[in-house]
């Protein structure tokens, strides 16, 4: 016969942790709107040491992204015309397809999306409006921040 050592196990008086993306997203954006010049865009992410960042409406409605990338393509087009210049407004060069999460979404599966969509960064979107952005190292940091216990 096999005699277990355990003994009883106490009841668990942790509560299970928020995992969700509304814990974790960066509320204060540096946002565009889609009449912004380019050069003001190229400017921001210089002096602000971002990547990219959501463009929004006057309602701050999402209406896109623009990136680095979406600079970069200027500089090349400018590379015919012998000068690199920024031209046009936001609206003509960002992103409109945007993936977006909700507030609620568990900080896992935002990580599988991730994964899945290749992406640095998910602006938060409730009722139609921004109200923040999850970036893969938001998601670290609440893995850092959880307990194992509390999954």
């Amino acid at each position: 016969m096999v005699m277990s050592y355990r003994g009883v196990e106490a009841p668990k008086t942790e509560e299970a942790q928020s995992v969700s993306v509304s814990d974790y997203m960066a509320r204060k954006l540096i946002t565009f709107r889609p009449d912004q010049p380019m050069h003001d865009v190229v400017d921001a992410l210089m002096k602000h040491r971002i990547s990219g960042g959501p463009v929004v409406n006057d309602k701050n409605e999402l209406v896109g992204v623009i990136s680095e990338g979406d600079c970069l393509k200027e500089v090349v087009k400018g590379k015919y015309d012998n000068m690199p210049i920024f031209s046009g407004h936001v609206e003509e060069h960002m992103a409109q397809n945007v993936v977006t999460v909700d507030p609620d979404l568990n900080i896992f599966e935002a990580a599988k999306l991730f994964l899945e969509k290749r992406l640095r960064r998910f602006p938060v979107v409730q009722d139609g409006k921004l109200i923040g952005q999850i970036s893969q190292k938001d998601v670290m940091k609440a893995v850092l921040n959880a307990k194992s216990s509390t999954w």
